[in-house]
């Protein structure tokens, strides 16, 4: 048996992926797959055609076929065997069995083809084994995001606690402390960008006003009684007989508050996490959106019930109900209910509940992002200068903005010209932490500007992709049904400029 080639191509000949197993030009492989869709009767059931040449078999998977090109003195029944393993493969790496799924995963499944076929000849693995292959990672890549991630977990619990700090401070002025800052009236103008646009002092989400512009060096340095609030890294510059510059005015960022837990009888929860990387020089990199829809139910006898919902019918949103829901329901009449109406759901659920229902959405197109990131930094001389902005979506209200921008260790602390909202600099962790619309003229001594990347993104919304929403509560043992709560939200988890 000598497989040449295994393809996935479009009714039309098109080919999506292709893997050669022998050496072969391009255009002979394309001629192969260009003359198969003329081959193919209609009307005629079959699973292999056959050239002078070679033999193709074949599968149709929805609108594409998946094809084995081999040669005729080929066991055929070892290549049927081939072709079931890799159809079954496919929806393992590809989200959804069409052009678009099958380009975004190409590269999946490549390897996983080269698992299954090596050399023309078909190896003696499993869809398991081909899973874990696929899946195995080198140590170092391992380690490389191991650190990763745990730099910017702690560039978040740096930002949480000064966060902290400020509130405590905002609190024990409104006691009664009168001095220790210079009222925003009284600082200079800088230079730079203007102030149309600001984050609302009032909250953690958008808004609009004329924001103040100046230079974090008109700060008063004789503060009193605020000793207690510098960190260690500032402590040792003034032992030093360094001029420190502290920025005491209060924020407007908020921590997120943990769920209240539920007091309705059944409550209903939308929660969407967000994953995107966005290029520094513009375009996507990723774009992933997962949800999920939960159920809480306090009372056994409240369990006897339907969800119907609503969503915003985006094609690009892909649903998938938990093994236990009646498909079908779902699929006619956007009603979940278990499959044995009999049953009633589980109640005593840790958390958010049972989880009724997934979807996922996957895209390229950079205008579904909620949140786009515009950094400029630049070396002139012994300095490196930064302009930082963003731009958020008007389709949803973003609360709780943080970004923050990875520093090198620095002697000083950066020094910020002019903003548009709070800042904020935690020496511990090397990051500055801004929950501004805009930053102008950040400066600290020269670096790679390449240290300044990745810059992490935080935001919360009670707006989500799916716009999914509870209708009604059917109960399925007649009666009045159950009163019933919806809470929504969407959120970041991976969010980065790279």
């Amino acid at each position: 048996m000598v497989v040449l080639a295994a393809s996935i191509i479009s009714k039309s000949g098109k080919a999506l992926v292709s893997r050669q197993f022998v050496d072969m030009s391009r255009i002979r492989i394309e001629g192969y797959l260009a003359a198969f869709p003329k081959l193919v009767g209609t009307g005629k059931q079959h699973t292999y055609v056959e050239t002078e040449n070679v033999r193709y078999v074949y599968q149709p998977i929805e609108s594409l076929f998946l094809l084995l090109v081999t040669n005729k003195q080929s066991n055929i029944l070892e290549d049927l065997d081939t072709l079931r393993l890799l159809s079954r493969l496919v929806p393992e790496y590809s989200y959804s069995l069409d052009e678009e799924g099958i380009g975004k995963s190409a590269f999946e499944i490549l390897f996983a083809f080269d698992e299954v076929i090596s050399l023309g000849h078909k190896e003696n693995v499993t869809v398991a084994q081909v899973k874990q292959y696929c899946e195995m990672e080198s140590h170092e890549e391992k380690l490389h995001k191991l650190v990763l991630q745990s730099k910017i977990n702690e560039t978040k619990e740096a930002m949480i606690r000064k966060a902290s700090e400020i509130d405590k401070s905002k609190i024990e002025k409104n006691r009664g402390e009168k001095g220790g800052f210079m009222s925003l009236q009284s600082m200079g103008s800088g230079t730079g960008f203007g102030s149309e646009t600001s984050i609302s002092s009032s909250g953690g989400g958008f808004g609009s006003g004329s924001g103040p512009v100046f230079e974090v060096e008109s700060f008063s340095s004789k503060s009193k009684g605020k000793t207690q609030k510098t960190n260690q890294f500032l402590e040792s510059l003034k032992a030093e007989g360094e001029v420190i510059v502290e920025d005491v005015r209060p924020s407007i960022g908020h921590s997120k508050a943990a769920a209240p837990p539920p007091s309705d009888p059944v409550t209903l929860t939308v929660e969407e996490k967000l994953n995107v990387t966005l290029k520094q020089d513009g375009g996507i990199g990723n774009f992933d959106l997962q949800g999920s829809l939960s159920l809480q139910i306090l009372n056994q006898d409240d369990g006897f019930i339907q969800v119907q919902i609503e969503t915003s019918g985006n094609p690009g949103i892909l649903f998938k109900t938990h093994p236990n829901i009646n498909k079908e329901l779902f699929s006619g009449e956007n009603i979940l209910g278990l499959k044995d109406p009999n049953r009633p759901f589980p109640t005593g659920q840790a958390g958010d509940g049972i989880s009724l229902l997934k979807w996922r959405m996957q895209s390229a197109d950079e205008s579904l992002v909620p949140l786009s990131i515009n950094c400029w930094p630049s070396v002139s001389g012994n300095e490196t200068y930064v302009n930082l902005e963003y731009e958020a979506s008007s389709v949803f209200d973003l609360q709780n903005v943080v970004i923050s921008i990875p520093l090198p260790a620095l002697r000083e602390a950066p020094r910020v010209q002019q903003l548009d909202g709070e800042w904020s600099y935690q020496a511990e962790a090397f990051s500055l932490i801004s929950n501004a619309q805009w930053i102008n003229g950040i400066r600290f001594p020269a670096v790679d500007t390449s240290e300044l990347f990745p810059i992490s993104v935080g935001f919360t919304s009670t707006s989500t992709f799916s716009n999914l929403k509870v209708a009604n509560i059917l109960p399925v043992r007649g009666g009045n049904p159950p009163k019933f709560s919806q809470r929504t939200s969407l959120s970041t988890e991976n969010y980065q400029v790279v």
